[in-house]
């Protein structure tokens, strides 16, 4: 399972709210592309940002300071907030942010959601703000009549593959996180949930985690020391690198090729002298400089930085979510019993 953690912005600041209510914001960093950096140095491959002002307005207030998280680190970034156009999209898409979330525009308007998917695929992800059962909207200002569960199907129908679900009621509350919602998310078929909202301790990472969530949104817990990131982080790759077989390139949409197992990441991910760093650099196992991340098409290809053919900073699969993430959270540590069911026909083919 990958770790989010999250940057809500606010006024260009890192903030975060209370269940959703601005006038119950708190203002952790008035420099949020710090905070990203402190992201990556704690392991961090991916980053979950909201740009809440926009979610109220519709409009992109925080464009500048969403260009400096881009700008000072390499991390995968998924945006939400205020995307409820095309020329939005556009714009964030164009300013190298791997995916982008619809939520007010996904349920208002089903033929730009469609039009979005069609073109973007699954750069594309839906935000499922949930308040008692029912979908919320406009920042969470506006509960709608649209249950959960009708929606989903909606979705998936549309071909959309990736969903971050929030449970408002648990968001900033530190009351832990929704575990039976995400139980019961986590058996739809064809759509990667990512939690949101309440996670609060390693308990909840590790529910998630066995409960075969694709990814978790770690926010107001980091911020207050709740959870140490670097933790979480191996917690949800199963204990530092425990119980699964996910090869390292199913990590970050690298598309290194290789056939290493998950725990390599803590060494140097690519069975060489490469230092790590060189992995979130451009993520190939190879001699290419970093800067040929830039191509972020996940290929081992020597495409230039400034290919115009390239897609800036987009890994081959945005949603960051391997196939067989459901089944390798659950894997069973090193103290379980072995197993004596036969090996699956694609094990005995991978020998």
């Amino acid at each position: 399972m990958l770790i989010f953690p999250a940057i809500d912005l606010s006024g260009g600041n890192a903030v975060r709210l209370y269940k959703g209510d601005y006038a119950r914001m708190t203002v952790y960093s008035h420099e949020p592309a710090e905070v990203a950096l402190d992201f990556k140095k704690a392991g961090a491959t991916h980053m979950h940002v909201v740009d809440l002002d926009g979610a109220k307005s519709g409009e992109t207030p925080n464009f500048d300071a969403v260009l400096k998280l881009r700008e000072a680190t390499d991390l995968f970034i998924e945006l939400g907030g205020g995307i409820r156009s095309e020329a939005v999209v556009d714009r964030y898409l164009g300013a190298g942010i791997d995916r982008v979330i619809l939520g007010t525009a996904a349920v208002k308007d089903k033929a730009f959601l469609r039009s979005a998917v069609e073109k973007h695929g699954d750069r594309i992800a839906v935000g499922v703000d949930l308040l008692d059962g029912f979908v919320a909207i406009k920042g969470w200002t506006e509960r709608t009549g649209l249950r959960a569960e009708e929606f989903f199907d909606e979705l998936k129908a549309l071909g959309v593959r990736t969903v971050i679900c929030t449970d408002i009621s648990r968001d900033g509350a530190m009351r832990g996180t929704n575990r039976e919602l995400y139980k019961e998310l986590s058996k739809l078929d064809a759509i990667d949930v990512i939690a949101s909202g309440g996670v609060s301790d390693l308990d909840d990472v590790r529910a998630l985690r066995d409960a075969g969530i694709c990814g978790a949104i770690i926010g107001k817990a980091y911020y207050t020391g709740a959870i140490d990131l670097a933790e979480a982080i191996r917690e949800g790759l199963g204990g530092n690198g425990r119980g699964t077989e996910l090869p390292v390139e199913r990590v970050a949409g690298n598309g290194c090729g290789t056939e290493l197992p998950v725990e390599r990441v803590a060494g140097n991910g690519c069975g060489t002298e490469l230092p790590v760093e060189r992995l979130a650099g451009n993520g190939r196992c190879t001699e290419l400089p970093a800067d040929h991340r830039a191509a972020g098409n996940g290929r081992v290809t020597g495409l230039p930085a400034n290919d115009p053919t390239a897609s800036p900073r987009r890994p081959e699969r945005p949603a960051g979510c391997p196939a067989d993430y459901r089944a390798a959270s659950a894997a069973p540590g090193p103290d379980a019993p072995p197993s004596t069911a036969p090996a699956s026909p694609e094990k005995e083919a991978a020998k």
